[in-house]
């Protein structure tokens, strides 16, 4: 069968491509022009909202279909706040309050902010159930360790985000969070029993989520040969039949190793589609014109050799198209509107702050200027890593003097930590941390850094398996800005 063009322009209306600046490229207007779906748009094309919103309406002048999807999360996986650091806490803060009426709140703004700028899709919530602590790549991103918890708030998220008018997409099918392996890098395994992973997207489903997105992962117990984006007995079998799905079903980055190592991106892609996918979402690290149309001509190859139905390419189009018609309506009748002032972001983010007091030393509040030792672990690629994040720049804002000092991996070493001891002697000390149950190195600093000043603060920005360090053991269950605010407030006494 030859690749007609009909047989491309369907190929291409299931990709969803990254591409490079914040300005259409020429090759990007031109295909969508010819049927491409739409975008992906990553932190590489964001500077303001306003920006963004110029930016999708060059794209929407090209394909009034198009589909604008992005990766914000809130918290640390943020696309639109990338600049300055998110004005909403992240998943697992949220959790942690357990209000599920402040999560919805706080996605139907997300949502408002994400419609006014032409974003109609967004790769969020995570319904990942986090019962794995040294999980490399999901941590903060999840609502929580447990199923009903995890449940209860992606259906309050896909509520508040897609009553405005934004598309949600619970995230990464069939669960991520009992890994400790990165799917950017390679294939993670999950266990045996997946029924409590299975439960936040079950909920997810109930609640009328228009869109799920599949995890590169190995799921022996229903395909022990191929990752869940590539097997047709969990998309198809699982998903779609014994879980009844019937939305759009997206694939993570198809170019992350866990798929792309073993079969290319164009390989990759159409077994994806063959499985049950019906969008392919590519361009993380490979973002230019080259890698769309060689996915989409592997797409169109495959369907001429047979390897591919063309009525399932079909369906998957099919599927694309009613999300945009949903989007379109729903904004129609949508509110409209920015999603406030971020209030109610800082209200969860102070609402998630938990405080263990381990020495009776007056060492909060803290009222004259500190010293700040903020210890930077790399982070894993869903994060951007220039997103802003820390304690000490809202707590040099309260109190004006504050020292700020920021070390990584190569740079915590003994003399340095000796010298910052010797600095911060006549001055409160606050240490902060991200994740430090999971970093050798970060372990050692804080253990250095306290043997010289047991009457420490510590703040913790990631997940706290330990609360025993400092005098003081601020958790803020994220490293959001309103989060670093949340923290420096209770440490002066202001919240």
């Amino acid at each position: 069968m030859p690749m007609s063009r009909d047989l491309l322009r369907l190929a291409d209306s299931v990709l969803l491509p990254g591409f490079q600046g914040t300005t259409p490229p020429d090759w990007l207007r031109r295909r969508l022009g010819e049927g491409l779906a739409g975008v992906v748009l990553f932190s590489r094309n964001i500077v303001s909202p306003a920006q963004v919103a110029e930016l999708t309406a060059a794209l929407r002048a090209e394909n009034p279909a198009v589909v604008v999807a992005t990766d914000e999360e809130t918290g640390e996986v943020t696309r639109l706040e990338v600049q300055g650091g998110s004005s909403r806490p992240g998943s697992y803060a949220l959790g942690v309050v357990d209000d599920p009426a402040l999560t919805e709140v706080i996605a139907r703004d997300l949502g408002r902010d994400l419609a006014a700028a032409g974003v109609t899709l967004d790769f969020a919530p995570s319904a990942d159930v986090n019962s794995n602590p040294d999980n490399p790549v999901i941590g903060l991103r999840s609502f929580g360790a447990h199923a009903d918890l995890v449940a209860r708030h992606t259906r309050a998220f896909v509520r508040g985000l897609q009553s405005a008018g934004v598309a949600a997409c619970a995230k990464h099918f069939p669960g991520h969070g009992d890994t400790s392996v990165d799917s950017h890098y390679s294939v993670p395994l999950v266990g045996a029993d997946i029924e409590q992973a299975l439960v936040p997207f079950a909920a997810a489903i109930a609640e009328g989520v228009r869109s799920i997105m599949t995890g590169h992962l190995l799921v022996p117990s229903h395909d022990p040969n191929a990752p869940a984006t590539l097997s047709h007995k969990v998309l198809t079998g699982l998903l779609r039949e014994e879980l009844g799905f019937q939305g759009l079903i997206v694939t993570d980055g198809i170019e992350m190793g866990a798929v792309a190592g073993p079969y290319g991106i164009g390989g990759a892609s159409a077994r994806a589609i063959a499985a049950g996918a019906d969008a392919i979402c590519v361009g993380g690290e490979n973002s230019d014109e080259a890698t769309a149309v060689s996915a989409r001509d592997t797409i169109a190859a495959a369907v001429a050799d047979g390897l591919l139905p063309e009525e399932r390419l079909a369906d998957a189009a099919r599927r694309v198209a009613e999300l945009t018609a949903w989007t379109t309506a729903a904004r129609a009748d949508g509110p409209g509107g920015h999603g406030g002032d971020g209030a109610h972001g800082l209200a969860g983010a102070r609402r998630a702050v938990r405080v263990t007091r381990r020495s009776a030393a007056p060492s909060l509040p803290v009222t004259t200027p500190a010293q700040v030792i903020e210890l930077s672990p790399e982070m894993n690629l869903a994060i951007d890593k220039d997103t802003p994040w820390g304690v000490g720049e809202p707590l040099a804002k309260l109190l004006p003097g504050t020292a700020v000092t920021r070390l990584t991996a190569q740079e915590a070493g003994g003399p340095t930590l000796e010298r910052l001891l010797a600095e911060s002697r006549d001055r409160p000390l606050v240490i902060v941390v991200r994740d430090v149950h999971r970093y050798e190195w970060q372990t050692a600093a804080v253990t250095h850094l306290l043997s010289g000043r047991p009457d420490a603060v510590v703040v913790e920005m990631g997940l706290p398996a330990r609360t025993d360090l400092g005098a003081v053991h601020i958790a803020t269950y994220g490293s959001a800005a309103v989060c670093g605010q949340a923290a420096a407030e209770t440490i002066t006494g202001t919240l």
